[in-house]
């Protein structure tokens, strides 16, 4: 799709705009930065993971990296000291870095990183802990008896409440539990 955008709308060449290239199908705010800092040299940043590993180890920074306002702060932060006459080398530095230097589950190669000395989380032994990034919240299961009720090729629906999960959707006729046919019945 946006290949076809590309041609239809670019003349089969990728947009030199970051926003552009951003209304793109299937392309979103790391390859937009990618693309038009190292294609471009626009400056604007390509966060991507190993990115805000880099970034976060660097800073000490304790924040939940999979938060938006988080990813939002960094990339800003990102903007405000890259090099005017090198985004492009400045993205594929860090992103270079995360990906092999600065790995995950605190296996860094410190010995290898130009970073190293000015690296809050090495500094003070945190590899471990940082990047934060917390743990989306266990899975609820439930136990649900659904009624598939049919009337020829018609089936029986409801609309769920006007407020929590899947608020104003629709759905098969259920009930709370594990229930025997009796039961069911019982409550109809």
């Amino acid at each position: 799709k946006a290949a076809q955008k590309v041609v239809e709308l670019y003349d089969g060449k990728l947009p030199a705009d970051y926003d552009a290239l951003l209304g793109l199908p299937g392309i979103g705010d790391y390859t937009a930065g990618a693309v038009a800092s190292i294609a471009y040299q626009i400056p604007v940043p390509a966060v991507d993971g190993n990115v805000l590993r880099v970034i976060s180890r660097l800073t000490e920074n304790e924040e939940d990296i999979l938060k938006q306002r988080v990813r939002k702060r960094i990339r800003s932060q990102l903007l405000e000291i890259m090099p005017a006459g090198a985004p492009g080398e400045f993205n594929q530095a860090l992103m270079e870095l995360g990906a092999t230097v600065c790995v995950p589950n605190g296996s860094a190669k410190c010995g290898e990183c130009p970073l190293a000395e000015m690296c809050g989380a090495k500094l003070h032994d945190r590899l471990d802990e940082i990047p934060v990034r917390k743990k989306a919240k266990e899975r609820r299961i439930e136990e649900k008896t659904v009624l598939i009720i049919q009337d020829g090729e018609k089936v029986a629906i409801r609309k769920r409440p006007s407020e929590g999960l899947l608020a104003g959707l629709y759905e098969l006729v259920n009930f709370d539990g594990h229930l025997s046919e009796n039961e069911v019945l019982e409550r109809m």
